[in-house]
């Protein structure tokens, strides 16, 4: 169930933008999901359909502005069949459009939505406008952490607080007020990141610290103990009734682990435990509880607050406050061979502490980013736990599952957990955005393969074999093999419907408003896109139509991407394929592609292969 694309291996192996729907002038979105819905874009794209977006949606105006371009301007191979509106008509939208998301950032700073203005600021900011007397970004966030931390929600302030800091740093004054109230709340980790941000700001100023009593630094240079540490960690039990096996019926039960990261009752967990809880696909009785002790304890109903399937996290909520809260602030990027301890129920027995080092980080086993493996015993219950390192740092989510890898542990680092929770609090399904594309990492750089139908990158005919330089303006810099980790991490906290800057080598930039990221995004392309193009997000298997036989399945292989399932299965260019069947198993994660192929390095011999590949690619973007 997790996405490795070749990470099936050899197992089983046996022997331009698409154009149709009902014209954009027909279009009236009135919710904010079909605001956010991917387009179907007609070939009578027109100026007026524009400029119904431009008050209502001024987002979806530049993006749109940005098709027509494409579709009819200048450049275009249509620009002489079109009868063109004038350059200032365009400019005129798009200035319009600018001056709606200004007039929008305004009214959020006058509201207080300062999550709503941040959001609004990196639109601006990726179109190169910067506005007036109204702040920046790290203003607004730092604005909505003390906002957050006057209404008591000291999980939200503390994680806007940190996301402030990392895009202009805290000021001491400001880093104090958050140290206290990690004092009060006896958060010693947390307490220990603003101190040193604190400390940090008056040795650079050469000012004495004040402000900062005896108590509250006694208090944050202090280190919690593993007898601390299990207080904040519980049993999940997810009852789902009786299950029938072989005319028996036997309780189906799911046990996981979870740690508190608020006093207030909110845990974190993995999403594939309490799954059958939000799942809207499952059918039958789910009822879950937290457990702070032995099987003697008392059971405690608890609800899932919020949930992100793509990082395998779940946010949950119980009706206790706990004894000890796990801080997602003072968080650690550990190292091979640093040692780690892994907390929670392995097989329901409590409060079980195991420890091993860090195996190897960078790990492509989620659909986003990557994970750590570790050596730590973590078995079946183990899974949502906390694995910390010797400092009591978070280092990561302990989690098991990965049937392809068994005798394997893995964590999810604590720095992807601290970038998703803002989005699970919000509750329910977390969103994240999506352009439509899937990257390979060559030695070039980061090259778009696939672009998905009907997905903003499509709409902006975005060119497959285009290698990305800048995203949202920011350079690559990732050491080979981290390259799409970054470009995820780039994309990955600004929510659905900004707009996003993409920049590839050709000298192409291009302004795309991204869309809600499907749960499984090749599934989901699977259903719209022709057999023959899904072999390459999914196989690695670029083909070209054989020439001299358009009518029939047969082709010519492209090219195969390096490491991919194709690649394994020693397929190699120019070899004829015929493709015989691509069958889609949604509900078990995995497509097979049939293929007969004649390999050049077997003397064109023909051979029958099936080839598997797992639907939730880690190199999507």
């Amino acid at each position: 169930m997790y996405g490795k694309r070749n990470s099936l291996g050899l197992l089983w192996i046996v022997g331009v933008l698409s154009i149709s729907g009902m014209p954009l002038s027909c279009v009236s979105p009135a919710t904010k999901e079909e605001r956010l819905a991917p387009l179907k874009l007609n070939a009578e794209l027109r100026l007026d359909d524009i400029k119904r977006y431009v008050s209502e949606d001024p987002a979806q105006a530049i993006h749109l502005i940005g098709i027509y371009e494409v579709l009819y301007g200048p450049a275009s191979p249509r620009a002489e069949d079109q009868a063109l509106e004038t350059l200032e008509t365009l400019n005129a939208l798009k200035t319009a459009a600018i001056d709606h998301l200004k007039a929008s950032q305004e009214a959020a700073i006058q509201e207080k939505r300062w999550d709503d203005a941040a959001s609004l600021s990196r639109s601006l900011s990726t179109l190169g406008i910067s506005v007036e007397n109204t702040g920046n970004e790290p203003d607004f966030i730092l604005a909505y952490a003390k906002q957050q931390l006057a209404d008591g929600n000291d999980l939200g302030a503390f994680l806007s607080a940190v996301q402030a800091h990392g895009l202009q740093p805290l000021q001491s004054d400001d880093a104090l007020i958050f140290l206290e109230r990690a004092v009060a709340v006896k958060q010693r980790r947390t307490a220990a990141f603003f101190l040193a941000i604190v400390d940090h700001g008056y040795e650079a100023s050469n000012t004495r610290a004040e402000g900062i009593s005896e108590e509250l630094r006694s208090y944050a240079q202090g280190q919690d103990t593993a007898t601390d540490m299990i207080k904040g960690v519980a049993t999940v039990l997810v009852d789902r009734g009786i299950r029938i096996e072989r005319g028996r019926g036997i309780p189906d039960k799911v046990l996981g682990s979870a740690f508190f990261v608020d006093a207030s009752g909110l845990l974190i967990t993995n999403y594939h435990v309490i799954s059958s809880e939000v799942d809207p696909t499952y059918e039958g009785y789910s009822r879950m509880y937290i457990r702070m002790g032995d099987a003697s304890s008392p059971r405690i109903p608890a609800k899932v607050v919020g949930w992100d399937k793509a990082m395998d996290l779940a946010l949950i909520k119980a009706d206790l406050k706990g004894d000890y809260v796990f801080s997602v602030v003072d968080r650690i990027i550990p190292q091979v061979g640093d040692t780690v301890y892994a907390i929670g129920s392995p097989i329901g027995l409590e409060k079980t502490v195991t420890s091993g080092i860090v195996s190897a980080l960078g790990r492509r086993l989620l659909q986003i980013g990557d994970v750590i493996q570790v050596d730590a015993a973590i078995n079946h219950g183990n899974s949502g736990g906390p694995v910390v390192d010797k400092e009591g740092r978070l280092v990561g989510i302990a989690f098991a599952g990965a049937e392809q890898y068994q005798g394997l542990n893995f964590a999810v680092p604590a720095e992807r957990l601290a970038a998703a929770l803002p989005a699970m609090m919000q509750e329910g399904k977390a969103e994240r955005p999506w352009l439509g594309l899937t990257v390979s990492e060559t030695a070039s750089g980061a090259e778009i393969i696939y672009v998905a139908p009907f997905t903003p990158g499509a709409e902006q005919q975005i060119k497959e074999g285009s290698f990305i330089k800048r995203l949202n303006d920011e350079t690559l810099y990732a050491p080979q093999g981290s390259l799409i980790p970054a470009l995820q991490d780039i994309l990955f906290p600004t929510r659905p419907g900004e707009l996003v800057s993409l920049e590839t080598t050709d000298g192409n930039r291009y302004i795309l408003r991204s869309a809600p990221r499907p749960d499984v995004p090749l599934a989901e392309a699977a259903k719209r896109d022709s057999r023959e193009r899904m072999t390459a997000p999914l196989f690695g298997l670029i083909l070209a139509p054989s020439l001299g036989r358009s009518f029939s399945s047969s082709y010519l292989v492209k090219r195969v991407v390096r490491g991919s399932i194709a690649d394994e299965a020693g397929l190699s260019e120019q070899d004829p394929v015929s493709i015989k069947g691509l069958r889609i198993h949604e509900d078990e994660g995995y497509a097979l592609l049939q293929i007969n192929v004649k390999k050049r390095r077997m003397g064109y011999l023909e051979t029958s292969m099936q080839l598997p590949a797992l639907l939730a690619s880690p190199d999507t973007l």
